[in-house]
């Protein structure tokens, strides 16, 4: 086999109600070279001074887990990892290294593993489906995890929606993220939150996008969240002034997604505006979804 290239893209998990449940895939992307006869990982672009720590890298945990589950030793390849995806903002960077691990594993041992195969190998590593999902597949998923299988159903997206991030400069990993959230919600909130899952789903899928300020709202997680990231509210009430049509919290944060249909230059100003007035420092990045997942291809 000749040297080969994943692309894996980063994704945004939850879309404010849908904790857990639903994730949508951007069109940002993480490149995985894969050099054959070669050794070691080399890291260019986001992460190259945090993750190399060989022993603990996803790119290397998903390859060696494709090996692991069609039953052959590991084998020796090089691999440099060029990453757009920012790290530990929310974003889906996890997602994107164990996917592009999988996959570069998977196509090395003649494609035996299928799409739901590589899912539930990925959902393993990561904890949860809602980020692998849209890496694997593209698009935005509706994920459902029972104790058998992990099923997916795709929503089509609006082709003139887009996405402004503010991306802080400060990290948050998932585990802290997580650490805030409680055990029990009250029924009260759980209603809430099926209710714009549902009209979130319909609304997306529609010619509409008026109801996604109504459709992103949340109260599951991102109120727990909140206070430890006091600035998240006053940035997403900037982004809904200068226009956005729904934003919520990507995946466990920092970062803040907004959903536009225009204006982003100026929403993507306001979010900034009030992020460094409340002593945040980060960028503005804007993306359309993505309705590719993970692709191989050669030079």
């Amino acid at each position: 086999m000749n040297d080969f290239t994943v692309k894996v893209p980063a994704t945004t998990a939850n879309l404010g109600p849908g904790l857990d449940c639903l994730g949508m895939a951007l069109d940002i992307w993480n490149t995985l070279s894969v050099k054959i006869g070669e050794s070691g990982i080399e890291i260019r672009g986001e992460g190259r001074d945090t993750l190399q720590n060989i022993k603990s890298n996803l790119v290397l945990t998903g390859f060696e887990a494709a090996h692991d589950s069609i039953g052959v030793p590991l084998t020796t390849v090089g691999f440099v990892c060029e990453n757009s995806v920012p790290i530990s903002r929310g974003l889906g960077s996890s997602a994107a290294a164990i996917v592009s691990g999988l996959v570069a594993g998977n196509h090395l041992l003649g494609d035996k593993l299928d799409n739901n195969q590589i899912l539930k190998l990925a959902t393993a590593i990561e904890g949860h489906p809602d980020n692998v999902a849209p890496a694997i597949l593209g698009g935005c998923q509706i994920v459902v995890a029972n104790e058998e299988d992990i099923l997916t159903s795709t929503i089509p997206t609006h082709p003139t929606m887009n996405a402004v991030m503010f991306i802080p400069n400060s990290s948050v990993s998932t585990k802290e993220g997580r650490s805030v959230l409680g055990g029990a919600v009250a029924r009260v909130d759980a209603i809430h939150n099926l209710s714009r899952v549902a009209l979130l789903v319909n609304t997306l899928r529609s010619e509409e996008l008026s109801n996604l300020n109504i459709a992103t709202e949340d109260r599951l997680h991102q109120p727990a969240r909140q206070r430890v990231f006091p600035a998240m509210k006053p940035i997403m009430n900037a982004a809904t002034q200068a226009g956005a049509l729904g934003v919520f919290l990507s995946g466990s944060g920092p970062t803040i997604l907004a959903l536009c249909a225009g204006r982003e230059t100026t929403i993507g100003y306001e979010m900034a505006e009030v992020a460094s007035k409340s002593g945040v420092d980060g960028t503005i990045k804007i993306s359309l979804p993505s309705n590719a997942g993970a692709y191989i291809t050669r030079k």
